[in-house]
Order: structure tokens, then sequence, then C-alpha cells
């Protein structure tokens, strides 16, 4: 071969190489997490000063007047007393202006600590955070169908979330794994946060020794001193609406007050069910509870980090069904982060909330409406921002990644508009002029990857592209994402020092009690 020759051949070997690696490179596995939202826009508010006073006014009442149940809690109620309440059985009647004056020691923001602090998040200010659905028995896919869920489904959607990029939050009970003991599973949740993912997580709630043994592991997690003088967890502590402070509930926020995690302190409102069918009476009792339950946070170690929870559904006076998206709904929400904001402290509310069976039309409706709201309600921590269906009572893996993708909308609308001189476009203008069109002028050719937010769910093709590949409606686009994202999941490191004390500190818990399912 002459020498030419082979310089030719070395030529292509060596830019097939390169196309091959960029090849590599195209298809290789990048798990994104975008950074929690900071807004740039202003906060929607819907109630003027003087209805903003009025509903004040009438939560003190209430509280002064009527009271709040502290039930089977002696301790909270010597609290109480010792705080200057008046006691009356498990009756608490606060004086006018306790209550906010105990919150005052609760930060206005705080810090999250996931164990990738590259993940860490703010809670508070003009901050958002979006976690999972939360809760449901239930678990459905187009493979499954409506089930009762397992331990591998929640394993599932703590991966998922994990490889969902505008999903900053790992969650809580994401679904409830039916098929493990009820005062055990919470160790398998706990450990599937801990392991599968890199992401802050929630702690469990279903018992003051499931709060101690949350904070427990994230002591083996991060280390006790970190855990003591930083947050690494967030829990969500729901008011027994109306105006019932439960002992399980307020047991488990004085073991994470106490150890200096972070609390979300929510009235759990069906309005006409659990508070007055009208907005302003619903936001009267929502405010009362709040100020009740983070007076008592506070109480247990002032401080402590502390969110304002409202979780506000209405109902069919038809069914008694819980219903969602409604404007009702987004009306308190939005009343409700303005009371937070006066209030300094950070605010939970939203999320994709619907009423639907199928992750359809009517899902999709009602989601948006809820997820809209929270972004312009002010809402710090959004939970139930993906995968939420039937009202709660089912986890969707084909809704979590749709939600999941459409939270991108947020994260775009929450920068606000760009005023940069090139995005002002002037040059862009004058180089077109009239009659012309802009698709190959240079201000389009530097800014056309970046300049619009693209879903990576939906479909944008042409109809006939759309007719061969196998008219695909949403569901089914949604399914492949799935499938493609459990496969290209890779756990992230963890230490396996760690991991064993882990598991050595579950197995001891697990084999302290005989296992329970009722």
């Amino acid at each position: 071969m002459s020498e030419v020759a082979e310089q030719s051949t070395t030529r292509r070997r060596a830019r097939g190489g390169g196309g091959a690696a960029r090849r590599a490179e195209r298809t290789a596995v990048v798990i994104e997490t975008a950074k929690y939202i900071e807004r740039n826009i202003p906060n929607f508010e819907v109630l003027n000063e003087e209805a903003l006073k009025v509903i004040e006014y009438n939560a003190e009442t209430v509280l002064e007047e009527i009271g709040v149940n502290f039930p089977e809690n002696p301790k909270a109620l010597k609290r109480w007393k010792d705080a200057g309440a008046n006691i009356d059985g498990d009756r608490v009647r606060i004086p006018r202006g306790l209550a906010r004056e105990l919150i005052k020691t609760a930060p206005a923001k705080f810090t999250q600590h996931a164990r990738n602090p590259e993940k860490n998040v703010e809670i508070g200010g003009n901050t958002m955070v979006l976690a999972p659905v939360y809760g449901p028995p239930f678990i459905r896919d187009l493979e499954g169908g409506r089930r009762y869920a397992t331990i591998s489904d929640f394993q599932k959607i703590v991966k998922l979330t994990y490889m969902s990029k505008y999903l900053h939050h790992s969650g809580g009970t994401v679904c409830e794994p039916t098929d493990i003991a009820v005062n055990k599973r919470h160790l398998d949740m706990l450990y599937a946060h801990m392991t599968l993912t890199d992401k802050p997580f929630m702690g469990s709630v279903t018992a003051p020794q499931n709060a101690q043994d949350s904070v427990n592991m994230c002591n083996i997690l991060f280390g006790e001193e970190f855990v003591q003088n930083n947050t690494v967890m967030t829990s969500l502590i729901n008011i027994n609406s109306p105006m019932v402070f439960d002992d399980i509930m307020m047991g488990a926020m004085e073991v994470y007050a106490e150890n200096n995690q972070a609390c979300i302190v929510s009235p759990f409102i069906v309005g006409g069910a659990m508070a007055p069918v009208s907005v302003a009476g619903t936001l009267t009792q929502v405010l009362a509870e709040a100020l009740a339950g983070v007076a008592y946070n506070q109480l247990c170690r002032p401080g402590a980090p502390v969110i304002m929870g409202a979780f506000v559904a209405s109902i069919d006076m038809n069914s008694g069904a819980p219903t969602f998206g409604t404007p009702e709904a987004s009306k308190i929400l939005y009343g409700a982060g303005q009371l937070a904001r006066r209030l300094n402290l950070p605010f939970r509310s939203g999320g994709s909330l619907c009423g639907s069976k199928l992750p359809d039309a009517q899902a999709a409706y009602e989601t948006a409406n809820t997820l809209n709201a929270a972004l312009l309600g002010g809402v710090n921590f959004c939970l139930h921002s993906a995968g939420w269906l039937e009202g709660g009572l089912v986890s969707s893996l084909e809704k979590l990644v749709m939600d999941a993708d459409q939270l991108g909308v947020l994260h775009s609308i929450a920068e606000g508009v760009d005023m940069s001189e090139d995005a002002q476009a002037m040059g862009a203008i004058r180089e077109v002029g009239p009659g012309g069109h802009y698709l190959g002028c240079e201000h389009t050719q530097n800014n056309f990857k970046s300049s619009f937010w693209r879903s990576d769910v939906l479909d944008y093709k042409p109809f006939e592209t759309w007719t061969e590949d196998g008219e695909k409606d949403t569901v089914t686009l949604a399914n492949e994402k799935v499938q493609k994202m459990l496969s290209d999941y890779i756990q992230p490191p963890i230490d396996p020092s760690i991991d064993e004390a882990l598991k050595a500190y579950m197995q001891s818990r697990k084999d302290s009690e005989p296992d329970a399912f009722g």
C-alpha cells in the first residue's frame, strides 16, 4: 500500500472512531437534576388587605373561643399550659396573639440536605421544590392495571423520581408497599430513598417510633452530629381537620422537631365535609389550625424548621367524593399562600391533583389547574407534583413521567422574561427586515437550542409520521418512557459500610417485634 493510501486509511479510521465516540456520547445515559425553582415572577394574590385582616382576626377568635383538641397527649397539654394557653380536658384555647408570638422563632427559609450536596434544596422565600406523589395504597401501570402496591412498585417510583430532571425531591410514601408488615414497611421505604437515589427525602410519620427510626437511620447515613445541626428530612404532619391534633401525628412531630428536622404542618381539608363550604370560612379554619400546629412545633424546639401547609379539595355534593383542580381550591391555595407569607413561613400546597381514574384528559386538566395555581400561589414545597391519580388512591407510573415532564413548564415560566440585550433581538429584526424570515438569521442560529422548552414525552410529529409510528397516544408514549428510564437506571454510589450499617439497623428493628398487617 502506498504512503498516500495508508494516510487516507488512517484518516478514515480516525473519522470513524470519532463518529463512534460521538454516537456513544449521544446514547450515553445522562441523569440530570434541575436546580429547585427560584421565581422571577410575582405571586398571584387573590385577597386584599381588608380580607386578610378579617381572616386573621377570625382565625384567632377560633383559637381563643372555640379552641383545638390535643387528645391523649399529656405532654402537649402541659407544654401549652406552661406557654399560657387555657386547658379544659383535651381542649386547648389559645389566647389571642400567643400562637403568633410563638411562631416567630420558626425560620423563614431553610436548607434540606441530600446525601449528594449538589442536590440540596432551599425551602422558603422565592423557591419552589417539587416532590412526587405521597400516600396511595394502589399502583397503576399499563402492564398490571390497578392493584395494591408492593415494595417493588415503591422502588420503581423512587428510581423514576431519581431519573426525572424536574423533580428535586424523592418524597416519602410514594405508595404503600402492602406486601410488607405495616409496622416494618417504613424501614424498607426509608432504605429505598437512602440508597436508590441521592436526592433529599421525607421521614415516616405513622408512629412516633417510626419517626425515631427515621432519625436513627439518618444518623447512620449522615452522621449524628450533622443531623442535629442540619435538616436532612422533611415530614408531613397532617391535622385531623376540623381542629384535632391526634397523638400519633403530634408524637411524630415532637420527635422531628426535637431533632431539628423539618415538619409540614398541614390541615387536611375537604371543603364542605371537614371545613365550611365557603372560601373565606375554609381559609379561616386553615389559618387557625396552622397557627396552632406551627406554634406547638416551636414549643417542642424553638427554631426548628417548619412549613405551613394547606391541602384542600372541594366535594361533589351528589357523590360525596373529593374533587380537584376546581376554582375554589385554587382560590384557597392563593389565599393560604398570602397568609403564610404574612407569617414569614415557608408554604406547602398544590400538586398533580386530580380525581380521574386514568391518566386521561380529566387528569390533565385538573393537574394543570393545580400545578399552575401552585406556581402562581407561591408554594415553596409542592408535594404530589407527579404521579397522583384517583383522588390520591393511586400512584400511576405513566402519569408520574407525564407530570414530571410537564414540571419543566413551571421551571420555564418561573424564569420570567429575559430582557438582556441579546434577548431583545434588535439585530435579528434589522437583519431580517420586512417580509423575510428568521430561520437562518444569526440570532436564531445562536439561540434556537435553548429558546424553546420541549417536552420529552409529548408527540410533536406530523400526522403522517405519527401514523407510520403506530398512532401512539400519550399514555403509550409515557409507558415507553417508563420502561426506558427503568432500563437506564444506574444506582448512585453509597459507602458500603454505611449501607451495611443501615441493613443491620433494619434487621435489628424487624427482629424486635412481630409482624403486624392490621
